[in-house]
């Protein structure tokens, strides 16, 4: 079974771009799972289920998303070579922009929009800046000069990414994106293999829960801002 992870910002098309990519392969009788993680809700499997995509729902409640994805990842290959899955997609959204869910060996998409502003591309770390392919969406309700741009923008990010534009609504360049995906290496297992970068630095009072304010509340990784 090949693995292939999905994050990005919020509404920046990743169901949308999974589902069309997902259409393609259907077509070729290949079988698609998809596991969703998200924070506190989620529809996003009623569109996966309408396509026809087996589809598995992770919400990680008050715990960092990404540390939640990869406590659950192994369980989730578990679960996509039960079902014998040709290829399986994990979607999660990189709510802070410091984590990553990439993983050394595996594949990893980040999914970003034209819309985020062209400067979104140098805000974003590890999840854009460490991805094999960056999928830019919503590109056909910008003008060409905007689109440019913001591609060169990404590229200036993430030199060493394939980019592709994707229409999330028509599916514009979902067949091409599935040929690129469907050349990830096959995995049997993730265990022993590493992320591409580590997730930020914990532990402190808020973490566990503290909600109240003032530094003798405030104790484990605690930084500062330099106002003089």
């Amino acid at each position: 079974m090949k693995l292939v992870t999905f994050s990005g910002p919020p509404s920046s098309g990743k169901t949308s771009v999974i589902v069309n990519v997902a259409k393609s392969y259907q077509q070729e009788k290949k079988s698609v799972g998809v596991v969703k993680l998200d924070c506190l809700t989620t529809n996003d499997n009623l569109i996966f289920e309408k396509a026809g995509i087996k589809v598995k729902v992770g919400l990680s409640g008050n715990l960092c998303p990404d540390h939640f994805f990869i406590s659950n990842i192994e369980d989730c290959v578990s679960w996509g070579k039960i079902n014998k899955f040709n290829i399986l997609f994990s979607e999660s959204a990189g709510l802070c922009n410091r984590c990553s869910p990439h993983i050394e060996g595996v594949t990893a998409v980040c999914v970003i929009d034209n819309l985020m502003g062209i400067n979104t591309p140098q805000k974003i770390g590890p999840m854009l800046k460490r991805a094999d392919i960056v999928v830019i969406t919503k590109y056909d309700i910008v003008s060409q000069a905007e689109k440019e741009v913001f591609a060169f923008r990404v590229r200036q990010a993430n030199p060493k990414a394939v980019i592709i534009h994707v229409n999330g609504i028509t599916g514009q360049g979902a067949a091409e994106l599935g040929k690129l995906l469907i050349k990830a290496e096959e995995i049997d297992s993730l265990i022993g293999m590493k992320l591409r970068f580590s997730m930020p630095a914990a532990l402190c009072s808020y973490c566990l829960g503290e909600v109240r304010i003032g530094k003798d509340f405030q104790m484990g990784n605690v930084r500062k801002i330099n106002l003089k």
